[in-house]
């Protein structure tokens, strides 16, 4: 197993002084004047968001840049019709807008993360507690010690397999058995049926799980007493509203579960915001959303997971920046650059090789601008 690189985390940057926070509308910045090569920035994001595929890069559905709690750049692309999507080898492509609902994937795993943190902070249970899921309570049960960390590090242990690309219809992968199967109504309990093969908490036990995160989101409701309403209510009271992601809209499975791997729509603007809420440690204008060091603790790399590491329900990257950020299917980014004060938000679609090329271009923006 590859040894993950040991480096010290740059510390999260503070909102500037005189800079509103963005809970009502955005204040806007000029590259220049926070001392950013303006010119290679514009080229860049034209690259990016051209309307067209990139050979490398996909279908860029929009874009954006925050530096220094600020919106220095907004670029709106194409996507393809959503109802076509998979039924034509060249589909229709439709305008993207400010107001259009632009899907997580899994950059619903960072959501998660930062409502189980909440739940954290008001006491609710801490990291190392067992999750106490109710189909591990039989005498003998080997998954009973699977705590907390061990979930929100995707080291629980349990089988599963997590594949999007050349699907074998006799052999699907448990992830889509789970989104589009025989799992869809009860995502949780599916994930939760898993058998443990390894050994929880230790390297090995690594396995990136879409179903980890289900595990969590059912659990989270189950401890807080909360039924699929309430559970709605809370992400959006807790984690939404209070940093003004007033479009977003969540995804529950038949059985009440948030689909806290996957399903979460919000604008191009309210994903900039969860990036700066991020970029912040957890807490916006003054208010802490998670307890302190949380969001610390979640960004430290723990896991190679292909190209990229993976902390707790946040992903990494090598680099001495220490860049972290929510991470997603067909090139879903909301990376933040603290050494910079920078977040770079992606919405779009991309091919399976194209990731390394997709985080490359975008770690290119965030150098367009000066350490801090």
């Amino acid at each position: 197993m590859t040894a993950v690189p040991d480096r010290p985390l740059v510390p999260l940057p503070c909102q500037p002084e005189g800079v509103p926070w963005p809970t009502e509308a955005w204040a806007q910045a000029d590259a220049a004047e926070l001392g950013a090569d303006g010119d290679r920035l514009r080229a860049l994001l034209d690259e990016l968001v051209s309307g067209e595929q990139h050979p490398t890069l996909g279908l860029t559905h929009a874009a954006a840049v925050v530096a220094g709690g600020r919106l220095v750049a907004e670029r709106y692309g194409r996507r393809v019709v959503q109802d076509l999507r998979a039924m034509e080898a060249d589909p229709p492509l439709e305008d993207v807008d400010a107001s259009t609902e632009l899907l997580s994937w899994s950059m619903a795993k960072t959501i998660t993360n930062l409502a189980a943190g909440a739940a954290v902070g008001d006491g609710a249970f801490t990291v190392d507690d067992p999750v106490g899921d109710i189909r591990w309570r039989e005498p003998g049960d080997d998954r009973a010690a699977i705590t907390w960390s061990h979930l929100l590090t995707m080291r629980a242990g349990l089988e599963w397999t997590e594949e999007y690309y050349e699907l074998d219809p006799d052999a699907l992968p448990d992830v889509v058995r789970m989104l589009y199967g025989d799992g869809a109504d009860d995502m949780a309990a599916f994930a939760a049926s898993f058998p443990r093969d390894r050994e929880p908490g230790t390297p090995e036990a690594y396995t990136y799980s879409s179903g980890t995160t289900n595990i969590i989101a059912a659990n989270l409701a189950r401890v807080l007493g909360l039924d699929q309403a309430g559970m709605d209510r809370f992400l959006h009271e807790r984690i939404f509203d209070p940093v003004g992601m007033r479009s977003v809209r969540t995804g529950f499975d038949p059985a009440g579960t948030y689909v806290g791997s996957s399903y979460t729509w919000c604008t191009l603007q309210d994903w900039c915001r969860f990036g700066l809420l991020l970029l912040r440690g957890g807490a916006w204008d003054g208010v802490p959303l998670v307890p302190a060091g949380w969001v610390d603790w979640s960004r430290t790399a723990r896991s190679w997971d292909d190209t990229v590491l993976h902390g707790a329900q946040l992903w990494a990257w090598d680099a001495p920046e220490t860049p972290f950020g929510a991470h997603g299917f067909e090139g879903q980014r909301v990376i933040c650059f603290p050494a910079r004060d920078v977040v770079v938000v992606r919405l779009g679609k991309m091919g399976p090789d194209d990731a390394p090329a997709l985080n490359e271009h975008l770690a290119a923006i965030a150098r367009c601008f000066p350490v801090i």
